[in-house]
């Protein structure tokens, strides 16, 4: 039997300096992070956790920060080679990796390596790199202003959103715009990820938001 994303995600933790976890790793005393376990279900299953994803210093306060109960994963979707991505968020998050995709993976591909590879060698802010170098992301169009949700999107594109975009210190653009907005990229998405961000957006925050752009 072939295996799934769903046999490595059943919840663990990454203590060495790897992946989100590398963030001020040497000046942290908390030293590991915890990943969810993803399920299937649908909004009403996102939940808050009890256990930190997500360690880092900022000026000079070391934050530690819980996340989701678990990830969710609730519909089959195919995202095409070549697609555009609508990317919103408070960040580009298109920093290079240390280490390429193609560099790390350079024989058979397999669900477990892309799952080693996503989790120890990218981060919250080098993701999408990879993604462009393989192709499956032919450009990236960034959504992180209030002229950018006034600009026109793609016919057809997959959609990003990270929920930072609902930060406090984001209040200044109008939320129930942002929300219009949001609404209608998600009406012609071909496929949709979501992040919720736990370093910059409380997660109850961030669930209420996620369920208002679906309802």
């Amino acid at each position: 039997m072939s295996q799934s994303i769903y046999d490595f995600y059943n919840g663990f933790y990454i203590d060495q300096p790897v992946g989100n976890n590398a963030f001020s790793y040497g000046n942290r005393i908390n030293k590991k992070i915890y990943v969810p376990p993803l399920i299937q279900g649908n909004i009403f299953n996102l939940a808050p956790g009890d256990k930190i994803v997500f360690s880092e210093i900022e000026d000079g306060v070391e934050k530690n920060k819980h996340g989701l109960q678990s990830y969710i994963h609730w519909m089959n979707n195919k995202v095409k080679s070549g697609s555009i991505l609508v990317h919103v968020d408070q960040h580009t998050d298109m920093r290079q990796p240390n280490l390429s995709f193609k560099e790390k993976l350079d024989d058979k591909l397999t669900i477990y390596k892309i799952f080693r590879y996503t989790n120890y060698e990218l981060n919250v802010g080098n993701f999408i790199q990879p993604a462009v170098e393989t192709g499956l992301i032919s450009s990236v169009e960034m959504i992180n202003s209030t002229t950018a949700f006034n600009n026109p999107i793609p016919e057809q594109y997959i959609l990003d959103i990270d929920m930072d975009i609902f930060a406090p210190e984001l209040d200044f653009m109008d939320n129930q715009i942002k929300l219009a907005k949001i609404k209608s990229y998600i009406q012609k998405a071909s496929f949709i990820t979501i992040a919720t961000s736990p370093f910059f957006i409380d997660q109850s925050r961030a669930i209420d938001y996620i369920k208002q752009l679906f309802e």
